[in-house]
């Protein structure tokens, strides 16, 4: 199959490449020249076979809408756009209608696998009417890890983000339980050695997972995490999770924590969020903040 992607960043980048491990064609665009296959929209546009599939992995918001403004100028009836980047599903809905105006399909798809993704493959929550998605059948099956799971159409335009907002609000609040637990460990005289506490949670207890993975990895580059400084952003999807439950009135108290925790760590160094910010670090390659000398 033949798929036009835009941005290549930390995720684009390794998706353009196990895309292309599977056998299919990808042309690839990006600001940057250094790694991009084609100098623009319109080549990229030019080079695709009809009906063309152009997946887009750009910042949500302002540049999202910029490029599916543009490529609504350039597809065609039978083209289909996919938003793979971390979008607001409402936006979603609006994308659809535009496009559609046009004869465009839309296919909105939460991707999970940060760094790791090119490696183990990425997690797709996948929103749009059924034509659309089948059409894209073995992109999925090249993106999403080996097996039976990692994959799911949840349902129409929308669907697939909103899911994948919730999945990055569940892992608020999983990130939050280990870094507080990790800060108690650290606070006591009895507990000499928490890094190997965190490590004989890995096998055989009911809190393991590739997030406590990731903590030890953390722990083995900095055992008390003394490089770090307490401070970790949030994406986006976790504010969008509190507003989607107060809309609907679903309590989420954990989930809300977690993100208030966020925003104490910016007013005052906090431990907790050396950890969080250690986890992101570890599944997604985002930015810590060193400790100023």
């Amino acid at each position: 199959m033949q798929l036009g992607l835009i941005g290549l960043g930390k995720m684009g980048g390794n998706m353009r490449e196990r895309i292309r491990h599977a056998g299919h064609t990808v042309i690839g665009y990006d600001r940057n020249p250094e790694v991009s296959d084609v100098s623009s929209l319109a080549e990229l546009v030019d080079k695709l076979q009809a009906p063309r599939t152009v997946w887009v992995m750009v910042p949500a918001g302002a540049a999202t809408q910029s490029v599916v403004d543009e490529l609504g100028g350039l597809l065609e009836t039978g083209d289909t756009v996919v938003d793979g980047g971390n979008s607001r599903w409402s936006d979603d809905e609006k994308h659809a209608e535009e496009l559609g105006a046009k004869g465009i399909g839309f296919v909105d798809a939460g991707v999970s696998g940060g760094v790791w993704g090119l490696q183990n493959g990425y997690a797709l929550m996948v929103g749009g009417d059924k034509e659309h998605v089948d059409r894209l059948q073995p992109i999925f099956e090249a993106l999403k890890p080996e097996g039976p799971y990692g994959y799911v159409h949840a349902g129409k335009v929308g669907a697939g983000h909103f899911s994948k907002m919730v999945h990055n609000g569940i892992e608020y609040a999983m990130m939050q339980a280990y870094a507080e637990g990790w800060e108690l460990l650290e606070s006591v005289d009895s507990v000499t050695d928490v890094r190997e506490v965190f490590r004989s949670w890995q096998d055989g207890t009911v809190i393991r997972s590739w997030l406590l993975d990731l903590a030890v990895n953390a722990l083995d580059q900095d055992e008390h995490l003394t490089k770090l400084r307490g401070y970790a952003e949030d994406s986006g999807e976790g504010r969008w999770t509190v507003e989607a439950a107060i809309d609907n009135s679903v309590p989420l108290p954990a989930i809300t924590a977690s993100l208030f925790a966020r925003f104490a760590s910016r007013q005052e160094d906090s431990p907790q969020m050396k950890m969080v910010a250690a986890l992101r670090n570890q599944f997604g390659g985002h930015a810590v903040e060193s400790v100023k000398e």
